[in-house]
C-alpha cells in the first residue's frame, strides 16, 4: 500500500516541484495547448469569434448614439420659434432624436443576438474541446510505461485530469466571452476618442495599457505563484483521498481508520493555508486595479469637463464620454478578474498539460508492424537489462530458447529475474542490449497491443473491473458471443459458481473484483484466457494463495488451457511445475540450471535441488 509507511507530510517545495510536478510551468504553453485544439474545430471557433464581433461593435457604438441623441435634445430645445412654434431644425433635431432612439433598439438587438452567437458557438466548442482533451489525455495515460503507473497516485491523476478539463471550460469563457469583448472595446473606443480629440484617445490609451500591465504583473507574479501551490496540494489531497479508500479494507484490518482522518486532516490544513492564501492574493489583487479603474475614470471625466469649460466640447461630447467611462468602466472593472480568472485556469491546466510533455516510456517504433504468431517459439537473444534505480544491470548477455508448444516453469528466490523476464517479453519495460523474438520477429518492431495480443496471462491476484462477470470473461475478445463466454467459463471450473449468482453472468463484481473469493477471480481470469485463445500463455503464481479446493479446481483448468500452447509458469511452490517439460531456475538475474524436474533434483549442490527439499521438508 503506497504511502502508508514512513509517510510525512511535504513541504512546499516538495508539493511545488516533486516527481509528479511538471518539469515547468509556462503560461505561454498552455495557452498554445488550448488555442491548438480550438482551431481543430474552426466552425464554432469562428462562430464565437463572430458573436464576440457583433455584440461588441454594437457596445461600442451605443455611446456614439447616446451623445448625439443629447445633441439633438439640445438643438431641438434652442430651436423654438415665436409663439412657441417649432422651427424646421426643431423638428429635424425631433426626427435625428427618434431616428436615434431606433438605432439604440437596434444597436441592442444586435448586442443580444451576437451574444446568443458567441453562447452557443463557445457551448460547442467547448464541449467538444474537453472531450477531445480526455480522450488524448486518458488514451496516452493509458500508455504511459509501468514505472510511471508505479510511482503515480491514481487519485491524482484522476484528479490532474478532471481538473484540468474543467480549467478549459473557464479559461475558453473568460478569454473569449470576457477578455476578449474588453480589449476590442478599449481598442476601439480609443481610436473614436483620439479620432475627435487626440489627447483623451491618448490619455485612454496609456491609461488602458498602463491598468492592464498593471493587473497581469500583479496576476502573474502575486496572484499565480500562490494559486500553483495551492493546487498541489489539491492534487495532493486527491491521492491521499484516493489511496486511503482504494485501501479500506487494509485500514479495517488494522483499526486505523481514525490514523487515516488524522493524516488526511494535515494534509487538509496545509491545502487549507495555501487555498485561503491564494484567495486572498486575489482579492488585495482586485482591489488594487479597481481603486487604479476608478483612477482613470476620474482623469477621464475631469477632461472631458475641461473641453467642455474650454468650449472644444459639447454637451453630447460630454454624455458621450461619460458614456463611453461608464461602458469602459464596466469592462475595466472585470478586467483584472478575467486576467486572475485566465491564470487561475492555466495554473490547474498545467499538470494537465504536463502529462503530454511526459514521455511514454516504452512508445511503438515509427512504421511498427503487426505480430502474427504461428507457432509461438520464443528466444531472448544476447538481452541485457537494469532497472533505473539499480547500479548494476540485472540480466546480462541472456539467451534462452522457449521452442514452440513447450512448457517452462521459471523458479528462483524473489528478486531473481522471473517476474521481470515476463515483463520483457510483454515489452512492459524495453532490453538495453540484444532482443526478444518470437517465431524469429523481434518484437520490439511490432507494436505493444498485437504483441500483448498474443500473450495470454493470469496473474497472481487478478484484476478485475467493476463490471459484469460476461464483460470481465469477454475483455480479451469483446466481440464475443454469450455462448462463446459460457463455455469459456466451463472450461475454467468458473460456471458452477456463476451459475449459483441471482443474476448470473451479469452480477456486477465490484471494485478489482472484490465481491468474489480469491479462487473464484483466478478462474474468471482462466476464463478470459481461455476466449483470448493466445498462442503464447503465461501463469504468474497462478495457485500460490488458493485454498485446496479451489487450487484442484484451478490446476485443473490449466491443465486444459496449456494444451497446444507455449507456457511459461512463474511458481513458488515447486509442486506446482514437476510435470512440466523444463525448468529455468535464476539467481540475481543469472539462469543457473536449466533441466527437467527428474534432471535438476539430481544436482548435488543445485539451487533447484536445495529448494525442492526445503519446501518439500516445510509440507
Amino acid at each position: 500500500m503506497a504511502g502508508k509507511t514512513g509517510r510525512s507530510i511535504m513541504t512546499d517545495q516538495q508539493a511545488a516541484s516533486g516527481q509528479e510536478s511538471p518539469a515547468r510551468n509556462e503560461f505561454a504553453e498552455v495557452l498554445d495547448f488550448v488555442i491548438r485544439r480550438w482551431l481543430r474545430h474552426p466552425g464554432a471557433l469562428a462562430w464565437t469569434l463572430a458573436g464576440v464581433s457583433v455584440a461588441t461593435v454594437a457596445d461600442v457604438a451605443t455611446p456614439l448614439l447616446a451623445g448625439w441623441i443629447v445633441d439633438d435634445v439640445s438643438r431641438a430645445a434652442g430651436g423654438v420659434g415665436a409663439g412657441g412654434v417649432a422651427t424646421p431644425a426643431m423638428e429635424a433635431a425631433r426626427r435625428g432624436a427618434l431616428w436615434l432612439v431606433g438605432g439604440l433598439v437596434l444597436l441592442g438587438l444586435l448586442g443580444v443576438a451576437g451574444r446568443r452567437m458567441s453562447y452557443l458557438g463557445i457551448t460547442h466548442l467547448t464541449a467538444r474541446t474537453m472531450r477531445g482533451i480526455a480522450e488524448s489525455a486518458f488514451a496516452r495515460v493509458q500508455r504511459f510505461s509501468t514505472d510511471w503507473h508505479g510511482n503515480t497516485f491514481a487519485g491524482s491523476t484522476v484528479r490532474r485530469l478532471t481538473r484540468g478539463m474543467w480549467a478549459t471550460d473557464t479559461l475558453a469563457d473568460t478569454l473569449m466571452l470576457m477578455l476578449l469583448p474588453s480589449v476590442l472595446v478599449l481598442a476601439a473606443t480609443t481610436v473614436v476618442l483620439a479620432a475627435h480629440w487626440p489627447s483623451m484617445g491618448l490619455l485612454l490609451g496609456v491609461s488602458s495599457i498602463l491598468l492592464v500591465a498593471m493587473s497581469t504583473s500583479l496576476t502573474l507574479r502575486y496572484v499565480a505563484p500562490s494559486a500553483r501551490l495551492a493546487n498541489k496540494w489539491d492534487t495532493r489531497m486527491g491521492a491521499a483521498l484516493a489511496d486511503a479508500v482504494t485501501c479500506n479494507t487494509v485500514v479495517k484490518a488494522f483499526g486505523a481508520e481514525a490514523r487515516e482522518d488524522a493524516h488526511l486532516s494535515r494534509i487538509l490544513a496545509r491545502w487549507q493555508t495555501r487555498t485561503e492564501r491564494s484567495w486572498i492574493r486575489g482579492t488585495n489583487s482586485g482591489n488594487l486595479q479597481n481603486i487604479a479603474a476608478l483612477l482613470m475614470r476620474v482623469l477621464l471625466i475631469g477632461a472631458v469637463l475641461a473641453l467642455w469649460w474650454r468650449g472644444r466640447a459639447g454637451p453630447g461630447d460630454v454624455a458621450y464620454v461619460l458614456t463611453m467611462v461608464f461602458l469602459v468602466q464596466g469592462y475595466l472593472r472585470d478586467i483584472g478578474q478575467q486576467i486572475s480568472m485566465v491564470q487561475r485556469s492555466v495554473n490547474e491546466m498545467e499538470e494537465l498539460v504536463a502529462i503530454y510533455r511526459q514521455p511514454l516510456g516504452v512508445a511503438d517504433r515509427p512504421g511498427a508492424g503487426t505480430l502474427r504468431v504461428t507457432h509461438g517459439a520464443i528466444r531472448f537473444d544476447h538481452v541485457g537489462f537494469g532497472y533505473k534505480a539499480q547500479i548494476r544491470p540485472l540480466f546480462h548477455d541472456l539467451s534462452i530458447d522457449i521452442p514452440a508448444g513447450s512448457r517452462v516453469a521459471l523458479v528462483g528466490p524473489s528478486g531473481s529475474g522471473k517476474t521481470t523476464l515476463i515483463k520483457l517479453l510483454q515489452r512492459l519495460y524495453d532490453v538495453t542490449s540484444g532482443q526478444i523474438l518470437i517465431d524469429g520477429t523481434d518484437i520490439a518492431t511490432v507494436t505493444q497491443s498485437s504483441l500483448r495480443s498474443q500473450i495470454a496471462i493470469v496473474q497472481q491476484e487478478p484484476v478485475l473491473f467493476h463490471r459484469s462477470l460476461a464483460e470481465n470473461i469477454a475483455y480479451g475478445r469483446p466481440g464475443a458471443s454469450m455462448a462463446e463466454i459460457e463455455e469459456a467459463a466451463r472450461q475454467a471450473n468458473a460456471a458452477g459458481f456463476i451459475d449459483r449468482l441471482p443474476k448470473g453472468y451479469a452480477t456486477m463484481v465490484g471494485e478489482r473484483g472484490v465481491k468474489l473469493s480469491g479462487g473464484e477471480r483466478q478462474r474468471v481470469a482462466i476464463a478470459r484466457a481461455f476466449l483470448t485463445n493466445a498462442p503464447i500463455l503465461i501463469f504468474d503464481e497462478a495457485t500460490s494463495s488458493l485454498d485446496s479446493e479451489s487450487e484442484i479446481l484451478v490446476q485443473e483448468a490449466m491443465e486444459r488451457l496449456m494444451l497446444g500452447r507455449t507456457v511459461l509458469v512463474i511458481a513458488h511452490r515447486l509442486s506446482t511445475v514437476v510435470g512440466l517439460d523444463r525448468i529455468l531456475v535464476f539467481a540475481h538475474g543469472v539462469l543457473l540450471e536449466d533441466g527437467s524436474h527428474a534432471e535438476l533434483v539430481t544436482h548435488e549442490g543445485g539451487l533447484y535441488r536445495r529448494l525442492f527439499e526445503l519446501q518439500s521438508l516445510d509440507g
